[in-house]
């Protein structure tokens, strides 16, 4: 079950467990009624925070439910929940010269804040995740081992001189593209060591745009 379905569980169980209401519950729990409101409705966006769920908890600490239950992994207060939203990290490692894609992925999620992500992207965070980068081919602009955010919703190449993940005969690959006439798109790393190639006819998939990267000092 996911986060916000587990959320909208929880407070319809202890509704049913208690005997009350969305009022009664948040009363009992020293919460505000319009935290568990929108939860419950299934009109959430956010995770309800752990101390939220702490204090449901500690208010109906024999409710069954709590067995099963799964707490979120990262605390945020209350009154920045809202601001605050979830985006993946994959395991599958991006080469800066190229990696195999035909591997299992696994991926884990973190939680940012909306504003944080919007320094460098308006897109929805279902359609961003974070990968890693291997290799000195991109150098002196990225390095091995560098975390990059790529932007699933930028898969047409109009803009020059950036950064894309690609997929290039079943190798994942963190390059800048340049179209060429006749339809080929030129395949260009930034160390000026790596000589640049051409890739024709849907030979090349555009996965994403990197539209940043943190790296470990």
């Amino acid at each position: 079950m996911e986060g916000l379905e587990q959320d909208k569980a929880l407070i319809r169980g202890l509704i049913a467990f208690s005997g009350t209401h969305i009022a009664g519950l948040a009363k009992k729990a020293g919460l505000s009624p319009s935290t568990l409101n929108r939860p419950a409705n299934g009109s959430a966006t956010t995770r309800l925070s752990q101390r939220t769920l702490e204090k449901l908890r500690g208010a109906y600490p024999s409710f069954p439910g709590w067995a099963g239950f799964v707490m979120p992994s990262v605390d945020v207060p209350d009154d920045q929940y809202e601001d605050v939203v979830p985006v993946r990290e994959i395991d599958l490692t991006f080469g800066m010269g190229s990696t195999y894609l035909d591997v299992p992925i696994t991926e884990e999620v973190h939680r940012f804040p909306r504003a944080w992500i919007r320094r460098y992207t308006r897109a929805s965070p279902d359609r961003l995740f974070f990968a890693q980068g291997l290799g000195d081919s991109m150098e002196p602009t990225l390095y091995d081992s560098d975390l990059l955010l790529i932007d699933t919703s930028q898969r047409t190449l109009n803009m020059a001189e950036k950064i894309w993940a690609v997929a290039y005969a079943d190798c994942g690959m963190i390059k800048r593209l340049r179209p060429v006439p006749g339809g080929g798109v030129e395949v260009w790393s930034d160390k000026k060591e790596v000589s640049p190639f051409t890739a024709y006819d849907g030979e090349l998939e555009i996965i994403g745009r990197v539209v940043a990267v943190q790296r470990k000092l």
